[in-house]
């Protein structure tokens, strides 16, 4: 099959919707939504919400139950074809007599890739994939980098004047952009597997680097519960050994990886504590991959100049997030990132305008490299 109805669409726009409710809760899995329609009808539907429960496809079939035979199953990720914490999706739909399945997308996975298809094509099922394609890849950018390049997808924010600056030059930024900003800001932590920062910033802040429920977004505390927001892995480049158990990061409990090229006597800190001991050379794209060792699939860096222009020079950023706050510091405020000087504007760095809105007074604006 090569063209999708309009209505096909519209059934897998419901699984993507259902899909994205997932997107808080169930890194290291992809979010998934599953919609079953039998006469033009949903008769049952569902999505993944976290790794170790329900796949989408199987919420989907519990709730449709004997309804299920001969429906056609709208599935935004290929149905997996392996047994992992729960049996694979794509025998569920086959015991449950499906007589088509719709996936947005085929599932990169090496255990997959393919399979879950072809288990479905084996038990005459018939399959098509493609529908609503680039939606739910957009959906899983992070799972998809990891699967492909064994690194996850970067994102970079950045926060500024208009005048371009981040903090006044005695170091004052507090608070440079406005409470709806920072409240997008907690939405963006969570939805990420990781957050990345160093220790200047733990230093000259003192932060917990976590999502700060009193200040989730208010229309998203009505649809999740705290306790079902995840909170993100906080990563610190720490190669002076200058982060101590004192430090208010250490009063959350998630995780902690503190990254050096030297090891360190961490018997002091709490248990969500560890080390990642890596080559000092070719740091950041060493960390990159063994984080993506480590299933993280989005990792979300807020840091200073320096980590900021190094990731930007070394080409690992995947999406930078720029906040723009109504305000002028001045030219001796101090500057967004640190690059290697040019002589040309030919060799500037090219990113592309991908998104843009007003939260509060500010603007947030979404780059990705261009080229």
């Amino acid at each position: 099959m090569s063209e999708f109805s309009v209505q096909d669409r519209q059934f897998m726009q419901r699984a993507l919707d259902l899909a994205a409710k997932g997107e808080y809760s169930t890194a290291p899995n992809p979010a998934v939504g599953c919609v079953l329609v039998k006469d033009g009808k949903i008769v049952g539907e569902g999505f993944h919400f976290k790794a170790g429960q329900p796949h989408a496809e199987r919420v989907a079939l519990a709730e449709a139950g004997e309804r299920a035979k001969g429906a056609t199953a709208y599935v935004t990720l290929e149905p997996c074809a392996h047994y992992g914490r729960t049996p694979p999706c794509a025998s569920g739909l086959i015991e449950a007599s499906v007589t088509k399945v719709l996936a947005a997308v085929q599932d990169p996975n090496p255990q997959v890739a393919g399979k879950g298809l072809r288990m479905l094509a084996e038990a005459g099922i018939e399959s098509a994939v493609g529908l609503l394609e680039e939606s739910a890849e957009k959906l899983n950018k992070g799972f998809f980098k990891r699967m492909r390049q064994g690194v996850p997808f970067v994102q970079l924010k950045l926060a500024m004047s208009l005048d371009g600056r981040t903090a006044l030059a005695n170091g004052e930024s507090k608070w440079l952009t406005s409470t709806a900003s920072r409240s997008d800001v907690q939405k963006m932590r969570a939805k990420s597997s990781a957050l990345l920062s160093t220790s200047a910033t733990v230093l000259a802040d003192n932060p917990s680097l976590n999502v700060r429920w009193e200040d989730f977004p208010n229309d998203l505390k009505r649809v999740y519960a705290k306790q079902t927001v995840r909170q993100p892995v906080r990563v610190l480049l720490d190669s002076q050994h200058r982060i101590r158990p004192s430090h208010k990061l250490f009063k959350t409990t998630s995780p902690v990886w503190l990254v050096s090229s030297v090891e360190r006597d961490i018997s002091a800190f709490p248990d969500f504590c560890e080390q990642i001991i890596l080559p000092k050379q070719n740091l950041l794209s060493e960390l990159m991959f063994e984080l993506g060792k480590r299933q993280i699939n989005c990792l979300w860096v807020e840091a200073g100049a320096n980590l900021a222009g190094s990731l930007i020079e070394q080409k690992l950023v995947d999406e930078l997030i720029v906040y723009i706050a109504p305000k002028l510091l001045g030219e001796q405020a101090r500057g967004l990132c640190r690059l290697p000087h040019l002589t040309r504007l030919a060799d500037a760095s090219l990113w592309r305008l991908d998104a843009f809105q007003q939260i509060g007074d500010d603007i947030k604006l979404i780059y990705t490299p261009k080229g």
